[in-house]
């Protein structure tokens, strides 16, 4: 599964605990894959046909599981493991032909429940800590992936909403905080790129090590 994650995404899990990276890798692998569908927007039937099996996946028994998916047998036990139905629907908004702020709202909101639901199986506090993490991953990898334009701007001010203070999370959940600051830099870069250059490497570091 680490394969498919975005180079960011595997550089910042390589700073969680060995607990904390179990518990967000298939995470994070889920979320590659619902990225890898809604890319096929030129074809938007097919993907939304596709993001319906994965929502009905993840709302299913463990028992009715299909088995040999990587993704879906590290999910297959999880608790309340359907709530992450909305990562889906939140990465089907991303299929309309504009995104208005109920569709950035909704991706965001998937994105940090999916991040919420793995970090209370890693650490019972921090919650409110991990969502604005959380919500500034989504907004800066969104806004990274949208050129300039309108849409960009909405994302832009969706985190206005947003506290200024990522508070720094313990080494179990260090990745997430990683992504947070990489997507608030990114959001006051313009939308550059979450991972952009040697500079970015050496933040990486620092953040994953020092924890600011």
């Amino acid at each position: 599964m680490l394969e498919s994650l975005p180079l960011v995404e595997r550089l910042a899990l390589a700073y969680g605990s060995a607990k904390g990276r179990d518990v967000l890798l298939p995470i994070f692998a889920c979320d590659a894959r619902l990225s890898q569908i809604v890319r096929q927007k030129r074809e938007p039937v097919l993907a939304q046909m596709r993001l319906a099996w994965w929502r009905e996946m993840l709302e299913k028994p463990a028992d009715q599981l299909p088995k040999g998916d990587a993704v879906l047998d590290a999910l297959s036990h999880w608790p309340e493991r359907g709530q992450l139905a909305s990562l889906v629907s939140g990465w089907e908004m991303l299929l309309q032909e504009e995104l208005d702020a109920a569709a950035i709202e909704a991706f965001v909101d998937g994105r940090a429940n999916a991040v919420r639901l793995a970090a209370l199986q890693i650490d019972s506090g921090n919650n409110a800590d991990v969502q604005t993490a959380a919500q500034y991953w989504a907004l800066g990898d969104l806004a990274a992936n949208l050129g300039p334009s309108d849409e960009r701007e909405r994302v832009r001010r969706q985190a206005d909403d947003l506290p200024r203070n990522i508070a720094r999370l313990p080494r179990s959940l260090r990745p997430v905080f990683i992504l947070g600051k990489l997507g608030q830099r990114a959001l006051d870069a313009d939308g550059a790129p979450l991972l952009s250059g040697p500079k970015s490497m050496l933040t990486i570091a620092r953040l994953g090590i020092a924890g600011f």
